[in-house]
């Protein structure tokens, strides 16, 4: 991992008197991505009637040719949106549910995605419902158990993350969207943290919905994102922003294309360097790199085990953890999680963020290809420290 760390750190733009493990919030783009950004800005500032109003377009189309492969989809069947919580906010607006309806969720999923479905379940009526699992988790086939045991006959939709947010767990998706489809049921995927850091094949997952962030593990620019809607689908989606693209008689495309690329000026030039962030994960190897930062997460996990008496939320990092990991902290009182990571950030300049769930207070880690095992064990130190200080017992 040390010699990974030597080559590819220097590419990115990371302060490096900051211990970065903190990936999966925002991600990190290196530099030969971030210049190829720049170099579309310019462009755009260059002549941007000619880039926007007769070429964005053709502009999006090519980026979407070229990275459809790595999604495993068609071109046409997916959309760039800012990121994935916009999305969301597409499919779920779009949705006719009443308050007939029940939407499957769960208590791992992402906040500004529960928000967005208890603002809508207000204004139609549907009810939430969401699933809890028996920690911690170690097996899918239980875990399909415990979810299928909240499907009712009025369930019209269930909505799970592909890999967690709080909990940094990949939840086996298509278990779920295959026993669906079996029973009409919609599913929608909140797949944030999956591009980039896990295989993906969206016409094998066979999702009705799925959408994704680039920003994150592929490492492009930020605000770059997607939406993917099976074809079958694609009439049911509404736009979330009016524009040019509704009611459009000369169009040769699907409304769902057109509902979804053009919500007036914007700057596309994120979108159009993902291209350019698969290039460099190709270069460098990235399978190779997503290996090692694998088995150094699943040496923290063991190291913090030992010294911290962490806790996993799940029992077997190769089935439930690819570069992302969540740990219980025991001797962590929810109340203190906002004074321990105010220090965490000041006095040691780590970037890590704590996380009260369900009554507990979590560390989730996430490793890129600038970590290394001095960073971790710059966590452990800081950690012990902190949490054996008389503040932090209640004294």
């Amino acid at each position: 991992m040390n010699n990974m760390y030597a080559s590819l750190r220097r590419f990115f733009l990371l302060d490096p008197d900051v211990t970065f493990l903190n990936h999966g919030s925002f991600g990190a783009t290196p530099y030969p991505v971030f210049e190829k950004y720049q170099e579309w800005q310019r462009l755009l500032e260059k002549e941007p009637v000619e880039f926007l109003g007769r070429r964005a377009s053709e502009f999006l189309a090519q980026a979407r040719q070229s990275i459809a492969p790595e999604l495993g989809c068609k071109p046409d069947d997916f959309t760039f949106v800012t990121n994935a919580t916009t999305g969301m906010n597409v499919v779920i607006h779009s949705l006719p549910l009443t308050s007939d309806d029940e939407v499957l969720t769960t208590n791992h999923e992402y906040g500004a995605v529960d928000k967005t479905w208890q603002f809508y379940s207000r204004q139609k009526g549907f009810k939430i419902v969401r699933a809890r699992f028996s920690l911690p988790i170690d097996s899918q086939e239980k875990w399909l158990e415990e979810l299928w045991r909240h499907v009712t006959p009025k369930t019209r939709v269930i909505s799970l993350s592909h890999i967690t947010s709080p909990t940094a767990l990949i939840f086996p998706v298509e278990k779920v969207t295959e026993r669906a489809k079996q029973e009409g049921i919609l599913t929608i995927i909140d797949g944030a943290h999956a591009p980039g850091q896990i295989p993906l094949n969206l016409d094998n997952l066979d999702a009705d919905f799925y959408t994704g962030n680039f920003h994150k593990w592929v490492c492009a620019p930020k605000g770059a994102g997607f939406l993917y809607v099976r074809p079958e689908c694609h009439s049911m989606i509404h736009p979330l922003v009016v524009s040019w693209g509704y009611d459009n008689p000369s169009s040769q495309r699907s409304t769902f294309l057109d509902y979804t690329e053009w919500w007036g000026t914007r700057d596309i030039s994120a979108f159009l360097s993902v291209p350019e962030a698969y290039r460099f994960l190709k270069i460098h190897h990235w399978d190779e790199v997503r290996q090692q930062c694998h088995q150094l997460l699943k040496d923290t996990c063991k190291e913090l085990q030992t010294y911290l008496g962490a806790e996993p939320v799940a029992t077997d990092p190769d089935i439930w953890n690819a570069q992302m990991l969540s740990l219980k902290i025991p001797n962590l009182h929810p109340k203190d999680i906002p004074e321990v990571s105010r220090k965490l950030w000041e006095t040691y300049r780590i970037e890590v963020p704590l996380i009260e769930w369900e009554s507990s207070s979590l560390i989730r880690i996430s490793l890129q290809a600038y970590n290394r095992w001095e960073d971790i064990k710059k966590l452990e130190n800081a950690l012990q420290n902190l949490l054996s200080s008389s503040s932090m017992q209640g004294e």
